[in-house]
């Protein structure tokens, strides 16, 4: 999982969370239905649910403890190094005026 991208991370967060309230929304159509293996169908996906949500808090604040941190690196590296952060912003400024300027 730490090959991905901020936008698939953000992707897979939305899914569980469409994916925990279908289930929900399941749990509660269902809810009138009796008999033993309902109930205990009911209270192992309940449990499964709670703990997918339980997981899904966890991951997002380790993304954002990740962000954070890479964050406060940037910002050290760029008081600690000022004239190598603006060599860095013009060069990459001139590579991307340059792809710009072909097309």
């Amino acid at each position: 999982m730490n090959d991905m991208t901020s936008i698939q991370k953000d992707k897979l967060m939305s899914d569980l969370r469409m994916v925990i309230a279908d289930a929900e929304e399941v749990l509660r159509m269902t809810a009138d239905e009796v008999g033993e293996g309902a109930a205990d169908l009911r209270s192992r996906v309940q449990a499964r649910m709670n703990q997918a949500k339980d997981d899904l808090v966890h991951l997002q604040e380790a993304a954002v403890a990740k962000a954070k941190a890479a964050g406060h690196v940037a910002d050290d590296f760029v008081h600690d190094n000022p004239w190598k952060s603006i060599g860095i912003a013009t060069g990459v400024g001139l590579v991307i005026g340059l792809l710009i300027s072909r097309r």
